[in-house]
């Protein structure tokens, strides 16, 4: 599996058909489509904010990050659910999380939904803390943090 790299245009198609596999089931779960599912991903490619990983010439998961001015915000992680359990999530995170550091931030914020408490055990695992609850458009939202170290561990 190569590195993330920045998305370009011709793969928005690619990049909105892996986030439909990625959260197709928590519809059920949610009652509607989760938010991700209906994001405007040539704005994201074109604002250099997609990032994606490839594995046999395939795109099978995707970060998507926005600069917060104190912070580096994870707007979205999505991966193949053929490749769960496989650490992918874990090399979005850490890609993430060296982006921040890369930038200058010292801290990573993120969110998802109440009902998706497996994201939300990995999060935790990974070192974010949940720091709000709040609904906005009818979901319900968790806004989680991670503060980061520097190199020497302070």
């Amino acid at each position: 599996m190569s590195a993330l790299r920045p998305a370009r245009p011709e793969e928005v198609e690619a990049i909105a058909a892996l986030t439909e596999r990625a959260y197709a089931h928590y519809v059920p779960i949610l009652g509607r489509r989760p938010a991700p599912m209906d994001d405007d991903f040539a704005a994201r490619v074109a604002a250099g904010q997609a990032y994606v990983l490839e594995r046999n010439g395939a795109i099978v998961a995707l970060a998507v990050i926005e600069d917060h001015g104190d912070h580096l915000w994870i707007d979205n992680l999505a991966v193949d659910p053929a490749l769960n359990g496989q650490g992918v999530g874990q090399v979005l995170l850490a890609f993430c999380e060296a982006e921040a550091r890369r930038r200058g931030y010292r801290k990573l914020g993120l969110l998802t939904n109440e009902r998706m408490t497996r994201n939300r055990a990995i999060y935790a695992r990974y070192g974010f803390t949940e720091t709000e609850h709040r609904e906005v458009n009818g979901f319900r939202r968790v806004y989680m943090h991670k503060l980061l170290e520097d190199r020497l561990g302070n």
